[in-house]
């Protein structure tokens, strides 16, 4: 597996192109304003853009999907509860003709590749990670140090920290965490620093 990460003005959210070297299949999670670059990526690593993956539909993660799926007519894939309105929300408009579900435990095949889908609401009701090859690509649940903000609509802190020690206490320590902003961490390094983790069952 190999993996591209691009940020995204104006607020800095990561996308990340993902792609099965051996089949030269790719996903992109998370486009934002700027998929130029993006482009730029599949093209001079001569892939085929196989999927677009939105961890959470709020603007700063989903702004350049319509774009990019009239470049390349790759489908949307999100989770249903996420909401299509509001000022933070895409509309169907935005969504392209392409939108398929996600629900949780489902599989994202990318070649050899499998990634598992994680249902992870709190940032926003439909937000998700997505698990696989030793890495959780975690979307706005969780930061180097800290964690997406709930004070948006649909948002709930008792949701995500639940979210965060329940739908992924299954995760060993050692797994890369890929997030929607800021640096790269591991479970491990957050189980024991980020203030938000706390044991399973202890809180919420």
């Amino acid at each position: 597996m190999k993996i591209k990460k691009h940020i995204m003005t104006p607020l800095q959210s990561n996308c990340y192109v993902v792609w099965d070297e051996a089949s030269r299949k790719a996903l992109v999670i998370d486009p934002a304003f700027g998929i130029k670059r993006i482009q730029d990526t599949i093209a001079d690593k001569n892939l085929t853009l196989m999927a677009i993956i939105q961890t959470h539909s709020h603007w700063d993660h989903r702004s350049g999907t319509l774009s990019l799926q009239k470049k390349t007519g790759a489908p949307l894939y999100r989770h249903p509860l996420e909401p299509r309105t509001g000022a933070a929300f895409s509309d169907k408009k935005a969504d392209g003709s392409k939108v398929i579900d996600l629900s949780d435990g489902d599989d994202v095949r990318l070649g050899a590749l499998v990634f598992q889908v994680i249902h992870t609401p709190g940032h926003s009701p439909g937000s998700i990670c997505l698990f696989g090859e030793d890495v959780l690509f975690s979307g706005d649940l969780l930061f180097k140090g800290g964690v997406g903000r709930t004070d948006l609509k649909g948002g709930s802190i008792e949701e995500l920290v639940r979210s965060l020690n329940h739908r992924t206490a299954h995760l060993p320590d050692d797994i890369d965490v890929l997030p929607g902003h800021g640096p790269a961490t591991t479970l491990g390094q957050e189980r024991r620093n980020n203030p938000f983790l706390r044991i399973p069952g202890k809180m919420f």
